[in-house]
């Protein structure tokens, strides 16, 4: 299938530089059945007693440095993934290059820290730390917030880009499972009180997730791999609920991607590495309905949604979120999907 089928014209002024005033004020566009335009924080009228909510607990980490080279020219760093208690999977932007043994400075408060270049993997770049990198980042990071807000970040984001489940103890992600922003906590407690399960996934999102497809076709694309924790308990929830007809409700395609990973072969807990790439033709092995938001054009995200539901009822229904000015990305609106096998 062509990459450029996934193509569309994004209005910029309908990407959102700043979240809703409330969490659950953001609009929702369900598309269960026929398109209906509702807000987030009436959901729960479509997610019923004995469902399952799975939710990727993930947090995200002050991922962004910014340093010199020992040579004295500047550079910006992205955290991938912590490799050890010394070393990282990071991009680096500078004017050139960095070559492998070369040293890069960063000072923060009048403390001179130093990561030297290891090597390479993919289009990354290994870096050897002077200091934990884990704690070093969590000090003086900032929140990577996604390249097509063009701001900084600011003090609102700290609460903001972030879900009010996400574990602490999990701060491994360079970018939220933005669709659980849309949950505050008395949205979760109703759902609660009216029988719906939760269950949780940990997916470590990665920078890879806002890269474009870049190949003509979408088959020939290698995905980004991301760290995937999915433990026994949900793979209980999961039969149980089926068997008792309740609905998968995955919150997000971190969770999409988390749980059919899980599913692949023998239902089973996993830990480790996915690299499964949805797209068009995939047959989901679990989740019923899903909750995201409106993605870039060219992404895998996006394929993932036409594999859900239809590549032209995926059409419709980003032609439609256009034309009534819904808000898009990380910040933006939500939808509420139902799988339909083609």
């Amino acid at each position: 299938m062509k990459t450029d089928k996934f193509n569309y014209n994004l209005p910029e002024h309908l990407i959102a530089q700043y979240p809703s005033e409330q969490r659950t004020d953001s609009r929702l566009l369900v598309a269960t059945e026929s398109i209906q335009h509702e807000i987030f924080k009436d959901i729960g009228n479509h997610i019923m007693e004995g469902d399952l909510l799975v939710l990727n607990r993930t947090s995200v980490i002050p991922a962004r440095l910014y340093g010199e080279k020992i040579t004295g020219g500047k550079i910006e760093i992205l955290l991938e993934r912590f490799l050890s208690n010394h070393q990282t999977l990071t991009q680096i932007r500078s004017s050139r290059t960095p070559k492998e043994g070369a040293e890069l400075v960063f000072t923060f408060k009048g403390e001179r820290f130093v990561a030297t270049v290891k090597g390479r993997k993919d289009n990354f770049f290994i870096l050897d730390w002077s200091v934990d990198p884990q704690s070093l980042f969590l000090k003086y990071g900032q929140i990577p917030l996604p390249p097509y807000m063009n701001r900084a970040a600011e003090t609102l984001d700290e609460e903001r880009y972030e879900t009010i489940y996400a574990d602490p103890n999990k701060k491994e992600s360079v970018a939220a499972p933005t669709a659980g922003m849309h949950f505050d906590q008395e949205l979760l407690n109703t759902l609660e009180h009216n029988g719906v399960e939760f269950g949780y996934v940990n997916l470590h999102v990665g920078a890879g997730t806002f890269q474009p497809v870049k190949t003509d076709n979408i088959e020939d694309h290698e995905i980004h791999k991301e760290l995937v924790e999915v433990d026994a308990k949900l793979i209980d929830q999961v039969k149980r609920v089926k068997a008792n007809k309740g609905k998968i409700i995955a919150v997000g395609t971190t969770s999409v991607r988390a749980i059919e990973t899980a599913f692949q072969d023998e239902p089973s807990a996993f830990k480790g590495e996915t690299s499964l790439f949805i797209y068009p033709g995939y047959k989901f092995k679990v989740v019923d309905h899903m909750i995201t938001n409106f993605h870039l054009p060219k992404s895998s995200l996006l394929m993932l949604v036409a594999a859900f539901i239809g590549y032209e009822k995926m059409i419709d229904i980003y032609k439609t979120a256009i034309e009534r000015e819904y808000r898009f990305l990380s910040y933006g609106d939500a939808m509420l999907l139902k799988y339909h096998e083609i």
